[in-house]
């Protein structure tokens, strides 16, 4: 170790930039005498619109707790190297995404309960309601700690006026992350946004020659200065994040310029800076949250990796049909089959994820050990539109706090609004409540 200690929050600043630094040992004597050693625990929740294919995603299993079995079903098959590392939860039920009384709107009410836990008030105008969600509440809570109180991500671009599900506002199927009952956060889909965000805001006006730099060429010498004055771990540790910061821009900028709007049928074409595919698209999102996480600069994070309705087709993996329209299958073998690779290949996106958290380190284990990621749906059965039973992974360790490697069967009807609450308990957020909870979950760190 070198003589100097430097400060968890250091940057590395240059004309129009400024990166956050990794946990390094050097940092650790500073951290020792504010005595907070450990390091922070933090939350994602990943979304997926349109439900899944039920019988395909989650082991049957009494009510209770057991090991997750050797084989898993075809659709959350990609999750089985990290079996030991994920609890798979049944039984638990959005029942604010249920019409009671409102009538159809179930994609409406799907995306804007999912996180909030909170009835949506069914109108297309500007009088929105539903709840503050559970990444809002920890944000606010977390404020001041880290560069951004959260990040809201998404792989799809939506509107937030208008109506887009049978009076619901296109704010409620858009968005999954809301800051008051009345303010939605859309979420970011473009990869560069969000890594000028992290990293400084470059002129970004392409005919200035300050565009054509690397973010790492503004911070050059500082990068150097500290280099120097490192320990041999360090500079490594150092190294490797610096690198990972050129390859995911490198990355990006492929992006950019390879990009080609697909045309969509009513809709218009994405941005040309955003990648086609969605896993070209999703990899460089979640590479941009796990850098934010492993500099501190947020502990908070939402990604929605398609809309609720979501018009998407995937000809990547030869489905060149809509997602949401192969959902309504009436019980058709080959809609079936097509709804089946889709959430496959979604699920795929997330186990990319955690094997990128897992292989990160973080203080004295991995990015994973010290995080709480959620990966669902607001339906589980799409033809159905039913909100009961929803498909539900629960990864990561937070700091020791939750025992993985188990699948969970809890009481039909047990609110999804439990979860919320014993995550935020164990980030450091108590609350009495969120939106229909009725307690803290059980099984979550215990048989």
């Amino acid at each position: 170790m070198p003589g100097k200690s430097l400060n968890r929050r250091t940057l590395l600043r240059g004309i129009g930039a400024g990166i956050a630094l990794p946990l390094l040992d050097s940092m650790v004597p500073a951290l020792s005498r504010a005595a907070s050693t450990a390091p922070p625990t933090r939350m994602a929740f990943l979304y997926v619109p349109n439900g899944i294919i039920m019988n395909e995603w989650t082991p049957t299993a009494a009510e209770g707790s057991v090991a997750l079995p050797a084989v898993f079903p075809r659709v959350s098959s990609a999750l089985k190297p990290f079996r030991e590392d994920i609890l798979m939860l049944a039984g638990l039920t959005h029942n604010g995404g249920r019409a009671l009384g409102d009538g159809p709107g179930d994609h409406g009410r799907a995306g804007a309960n999912y996180l909030t836990g909170v009835h949506p008030k069914k109108t297309n105008g500007r009088d929105l309601q539903t709840g503050i969600s559970v990444d809002q509440i920890a944000a606010r809570h977390l404020d001041g700690k880290t560069r951004f109180a959260s990040l809201e991500l998404g792989c799809e671009e939506g509107v937030q006026g208008g109506s887009c599900d049978n009076g619901y506002s296109c704010a409620y199927s858009n968005s999954i992350s809301w800051r008051t009952p009345s303010s939605p956060m859309p979420c970011e889909i473009r990869p560069r946004a969000v890594f000028e965000r992290l990293f400084g805001g470059q002129d970004t006006d392409p005919r200035e020659a300050r565009y054509q730099k690397s973010v790492l060429d503004m911070v050059r010498g500082e990068a150097q200065l500290l280099a120097s004055s490192l320990g041999g771990s360090d500079k490594r540790k150092l190294d490797e994040y610096l690198y990972s910061i050129r390859d995911l821009e490198k990355r990006i900028e492929h992006a950019e310029k390879n990009a080609v709007p697909r045309p969509k049928q009513g809709f218009t074409a994405p941005p040309p800076s955003v990648p086609t595919e969605l896993s070209e698209h999703a990899r460089l999102m979640f590479e941009l949250m796990a850098l934010a996480f492993q500099t501190d600069s947020t502990r908070v994070a939402t990604v929605l990796l398609a809309l609720e309705q979501s018009p998407r087709a995937y000809p990547e993996i030869g489905i060149p049909e809509a997602h949401h329209g192969l959902t309504h299958h009436q019980g058709d073998k080959e809609k079936i089959e097509k709804v089946t690779k889709i959430n496959q290949y979604h699920i795929e996106q997330f186990a990319w994820l955690l094997h990128k958290l897992k292989s990160t380190p973080d203080g004295d284990g991995s990015l994973l050990d010290h995080m709480m990621v959620t990966y669902g749906s607001g339906f589980s059965d799409g033809n159905a539109h039913d909100h009961a039973n929803l498909p539900v992974v629960l990864a990561g360790r937070a700091n020791g706090q939750i025992k993985p490697g188990r699948h969970v069967r809890y009481p039909l009807e047990t609110p999804m609004s439990n979860l919320f609450t014993a995550m935020l308990d164990r980030a450091g957020v108590p609350v009495e409540s969120l939106g229909d909870s009725t307690g803290k979950l059980g099984y979550l760190s215990d048989l």
